[in-house]
C-alpha cells in the first residue's frame, strides 16, 4: 500500500483483536473497505445491507476472513434492534459501531416531494440516530464501554445544492454526536467522519465519467479523490486506544478542501 493511503495492518491500526464490530451499510463502497480494513486488523466485524449479497464470495473479506453478514433495514427500529442483538450473539458484546449506511440522489429542492425530503433525512439522521441508541443500551453496560463513528459528509459543511436533504441530514450528525458525546459518557465515545470526494464503483454516477472525475480531481488541493482505504484509517484511529480522549468531533478528509471561487473568477491586473 502507497504511504499515501492508509495502512491497515494491525500494528498501525492500534486496534485489539477480537474487537467486535457493526458497519452498517458494510456491503459495498466505503462500507466493504471499512469492514475489510478491520477484518485485517484483527476485529470480529459484522455488516448489515437491505439486501443478502448472492453469496459468500460478495462479502468483504481479508486476511483468510470474511465479514458476518445480517439484513437489516437501519430505518426500521425493530430490525436495528434485531441487527445489535445478532452482534452481540454473535461476539458476546459490542465494541464499534460504524453507521456508514447513506446516500440520495440529486434532486432539486424546489421541485422535490416532502416524501422524498422525509426519507433521505430517515436515512442520513433518524436512522444513525436509531442505531446509535441500541448500540449505546449495550455498551453502557459491558466492561471497556464503546466507540460509535458515523460516517458524514462534507456537504454537512458547506452548500449541498442538488442535495440539500442530504446536505442537511448530514450536518444534523455532527450536531448529533457533540450532544450524545455528553449524554453517553464516559461509557462511549461518539465522533464523526466527514469525507469529500470518495472514489468507489459508483463514484461515476456522481462526477460523471473519466474526464468528469479527472475535473473533479484537479480541483482537490492534494489531486487525488479519497479512498475507501483513507476513511478506513480515519475509522481506525478513532476506535484506536491512541483516539481514546476525542469524543464529540468531526474528522474531515477533504485532500484540503476546495479552493474559494474568487480564485477562479479574479483577473490579476
Amino acid at each position: 500500500m502507497s504511504a499515501m493511503h492508509a495502512d491497515s495492518s494491525p500494528a498501525a491500526a492500534g486496534i485489539r483483536p477480537g474487537l467486535a464490530v457493526v458497519i452498517t451499510g458494510g456491503t459495498r463502497g466505503i462500507g466493504a473497505g471499512l469492514a475489510r480494513a478491520f477484518l485485517q486488523a484483527g476485529a470480529e466485524v459484522l455488516v448489515c445491507g437491505r439486501n443478502r449479497p448472492a453469496g459468500p464470495a460478495e462479502l468483504p473479506g481479508a486476511g483468510g476472513r470474511a465479514a458476518e453478514f445480517c439484513q437489516a433495514d437501519v430505518r426500521d427500529p425493530e430490525q436495528v434492534s434485531r441487527l445489535v442483538a445478532t452482534a452481540t450473539e454473535l461476539f458476546g458484546r459490542l465494541d464499534l459501531v460504524i453507521s456508514n449506511a447513506g446516500g440520495s440522489p440529486e434532486a432539486a429542492a424546489a421541485a422535490a416531494s416532502a416524501r422524498f425530503h422525509r426519507s433521505v433525512i430517515e436515512l442520513n439522521l433518524l436512522a444513525p440516530l436509531q442505531v446509535a441508541q441500541s448500540a449505546n443500551a449495550v455498551m453502557q453496560t459491558q466492561d471497556g464501554g464503546g466507540c460509535i463513528i458515523m460516517i458524514s459528509s462534507v456537504s454537512g459543511l458547506r452548500p449541498s445544492p442538488g442535495t440539500a436533504a442530504y446536505g442537511a441530514a448530514k450536518a444534523g450528525l455532527h450536531h448529533l454526536v457533540t450532544s450524545l458525546a455528553i449524554e453517553w459518557a464516559p461509557a462511549v465515545r461518539l465522533n464523526c467522519v466527514a469525507p469529500g470526494f470518495v472514489d468507489t464503483a459508483g463514484a461515476s454516477g456522481h462526477y460523471g465519467d473519466a474526464d468528469g472525475t479527472a475535473a473533479v480531481r484537479r480541483t482537490v488541493p492534494l489531486r487525488r479523490l479519497a479512498t475507501p482505504d483513507d476513511v478506513a484509517g480515519a475509522c481506525l484511529f478513532l476506535a484506536s486506544p491512541q483516539a481514546s480522549y476525542i469524543s464529540g468531533s468531526t474528522l474531515v478528509l477533504h485532500g484540503g478542501g476546495e479552493p474559494p471561487a474568487f480564485l477562479a473568477a479574479r483577473t490579476d491586473g
